[in-house]
């Protein structure tokens, strides 16, 4: 690889990284939304939930009237209360999470789960072939990985609009009480890895791509070779 290209290579190789790190925090954490019922009155508790791929956590919090606001529900989440979490019950047998599996259609769960899943995989084929690429004569692997990297991105915002469909049903359901939702940092960072991975995936296969003619009389093969 030629050292001009390769120091491009490492600096969009260097931001790929970190859209993965977004996205793993994003698919292992679970503060993808956080779920507010109605209060109705202070100096009461009150159970707001949060949630992401995996499981569900609810907390009972109690609402001071002069330290909190009913009007924008219960919480806010990170106030101290009795904290509850299980995996959603289609993951692990045996676990509860009723209000869940009822507000919302299981198969939302599961399809964001599953595309998330497809997203870690292609990032980590994607950096494996980035790896081998800094081998002498192995620059080839570049395409492929950029192409793995787009993909990546591709599947986590699939996932987060998945996801977004689910919070909406639930909000929407009659079978639940919240009724009050906002997006969490699980999810900023689901949408900032789609970004990273997916420009950056662009960029690296324009960057492994053959030296364009610099001359009419010019082909492609012309081109010197870059190791």
């Amino acid at each position: 690889m030629a050292e001009g290209k390769t120091w491009k290579v490492r600096v969009t190789f260097a931001i790929i990284l970190i859209g993965v790190a977004l996205m793993f925090t994003a698919v292992v954490t679970d503060h993808w939304a956080v779920l507010s019922p109605k209060v109705e009155e202070y100096n009461a508790t009150c159970e707001a939930a949060h949630f992401g791929l995996w499981r569900i956590c609810t907390k009972r919090i109690f609402m001071k009237e002069n330290e909190t606001d009913k009007e924008k529900g219960c919480g806010p989440i990170s106030l101290p209360g009795e904290r509850n979490c299980s995996y959603f019950t289609h993951f692990v047998s045996g676990e509860s999470s009723e209000i869940f599996e009822v507000s919302t259609q299981r198969e939302y769960s599961i399809s964001a789960a599953a595309i998330a899943i497809f997203s870690v995989g292609f990032s980590i084929i994607g950096t494996i072939c980035v790896l081998l690429s800094f081998r002498k004569k192995m620059d080839y692997l570049l395409r492929p990985a950029a192409m793995f990297y787009t993909f990546s991105g591709l599947c986590i915002i699939i996932s987060v609009e998945v996801m977004r469909q689910s919070v909406k049903r639930m909000i929407d359901s009659d079978y639940t009480v919240w009724i009050e939702y906002y997006y969490s940092w699980s999810f900023s960072c689901a949408c900032a890895s789609f970004v990273l991975l997916f420009i950056c995936g662009i960029a690296l296969l324009l960057i492994s791509l053959p030296r364009m003619p610099q001359n009419p009389w010019e082909t492609c093969m012309d081109a010197e070779p870059e190791h």
